[in-house]
């Protein structure tokens, strides 16, 4: 069984109820842990509750990391 533990997350709104969340999360499995970021596509309910639609996962390594943002950048 794997246990997931949010380290740290930022959110921000876009459209009429759509959201980004980029998070640093944690799996913890019996074998060990891992630390990773999501990157995450959500909405949010009339009840004001979040829903995820989809999301992406990379490994917490700097050359990825730097890779991905500039990526973004300049494009």
């Amino acid at each position: 069984m794997v246990e997931f533990e949010t380290l740290r997350a930022e959110k921000i709104n876009f459209g009429r109820n759509n959201f980004i969340e980029i998070a640093r999360k944690k799996a913890i499995a019996d074998n060990g842990t891992n630390e990773f970021i999501s990157i995450s596509r959500g909405y949010y309910l009339p009840d004001e509750s979040e829903r995820f639609k989809k999301s992406l996962t990379i490994p917490d390594e700097e050359e990825i990391k730097k890779f991905i943002a500039n990526m973004i950048i300049d494009l």
